[in-house]
């Protein structure tokens, strides 16, 4: 069976390809990050991995055995933290992710429904964009998630819708469409909407900013966005339109841009997501306190277009 010094000290040269990088890594000697390597290497019977002056590298057995056992590395160490929050209980620090403004319009009665049951438990709020909104829950740099979905990832638990509302079309002032009373999502194949920097799922752009009309007509894309000021800042410009959340124009309305209903898009809602392996005491209480705020308000909240 193997040692999880032999798993830690294998995994972290791995990941650096230098013993000595790893041996900082493990806090640890040099000479005593080798010996456990090799102790292991005799262990199973075959080279982990070449190694020269120059360089150290994987062998294909060593490629092998990280594939197989660094999955399991992580979730044994998951689970062993999830077990310290558990035992910690609900004090502490929950890190939430925000993504843009919708959340603001229920999150402030979660909070404060939550401080009331839990008044030791500090709430550091992190926003996030929508060219990596789900990378940041992923990486371990928030502990939950108010997000827009979709989120279709079997490692995420989507909890709580906490708003659901329709969408708006954002246009440049002055633009022919401006003039409308609304638009339909066959109108978006008359201009240009835009791409989104990756690593964001395409799924959850598609559905948002949709590739096609729902008769099948292509829908231009132009430049790549990472945030949603710089979309905003294209749109002001004249580079293109976008379909938006109805409540865009009561927190980021400017001049530049007129908003114009679109009433075939399908509603978008943000939700409380959450890590399936990393769910802790606090997590819970987060989502028992949004549950119960959203059923107090009867449902999530319908935000609706100030052109409606």
């Amino acid at each position: 069976m193997l040692d999880l010094r032999e798993i830690e000290a294998f995994l972290a040269v791995a990941d650096e390809l230098h013993f000595g990088r790893a041996a900082e890594r493990l806090q640890i000697s040099q000479p005593r990050t080798s010996q456990i390597v090799k102790l292991l290497e005799r262990r199973i019977g075959a080279p982990l991995f070449v190694r020269s002056s120059r360089q150290v590298d994987l062998t294909p057995l060593g490629e092998q055995l990280r594939a197989d056992i660094e999955p399991a590395y992580h979730q044994l160490h998951e689970g062993i933290d999830k077990a310290k929050h558990a035992a910690r209980g609900i004090d502490g620090t929950l890190r939430v992710g925000f993504l843009g403004a919708a959340a603001n319009e229920l999150t402030p009665q979660i909070f404060s429904t939550f401080r009331k049951r839990h008044p030791d438990c500090e709430i550091s709020m992190i926003e996030t964009h929508f060219a990596d909104p789900i990378g940041p829950l992923r990486r371990g740099e928030v502990d939950v998630l108010f997000t827009r979905l979709p989120v279709e990832e079997p490692d995420l638990v989507v909890g709580p819708i906490v708003v659901r509302e329709p969408r708006v079309l954002a246009v440049p002032a002055g633009h022919p469409f401006s003039r409308r009373s609304e638009v339909s999502l066959e109108d978006l194949a008359r201009d240009t909407v835009f791409a989104v920097a990756s690593p964001a799922p395409g799924y959850w752009w598609d559905f948002h900013v949709p590739p096609t009309t729902p008769s099948g007509r292509p829908i231009k894309r132009g430049p790549a966005v990472a945030t949603f000021q710089e979309l905003l800042a294209l749109i002001a410009a004249g580079q293109g339109i976008s379909p938006v959340a109805a409540s865009v124009p009561r927190y980021y309305g400017r001049p530049e841009i007129t908003f114009i209903p679109l009433p075939d898009a399908p509603h978008t809602e943000v939700a409380l997501v959450w890590r399936a392996q990393g769910e802790t005491a606090r997590i819970t209480a987060l989502a028992q306190t949004t549950a119960y705020v959203v059923e107090r308000n009867g449902g999530p909240i319908g935000v609706p277009s100030e052109h409606a």
